[in-house]
């Protein structure tokens, strides 16, 4: 099974350079990556099986991913 790649630099290219800035100047944006970043994580060893996770949570957990990408992604559209 081929898991796709979720980091904000591979989905956003575009914003490498925001993103970069945003981690180091504002603090609830580096908060919002790194939590993004945990979940992607767990999503991945999920979908990987290094883990075993009940569909319900690993959706719950998809969906906790795109509410942060989302709200990742607004600001770096105002930045």
């Amino acid at each position: 099974m081929s898991i796709e790649n979720h980091s904000l630099h591979h989905e956003f290219p575009e914003f490498n350079q925001q993103i970069h800035d945003l981690k180091i100047s504002n603090r609830h944006f580096h908060k919002l990556f790194d939590a993004y970043h945990d979940v992607d994580r767990v999503v991945r060893n999920y979908e990987n099986e290094v883990e075993v996770a009940t569909n319900e949570h690993l959706e719950e957990l998809k969906l906790r991913r795109l509410h942060l990408k989302d709200e990742l992604f607004t600001m770096l559209k105002a930045a």
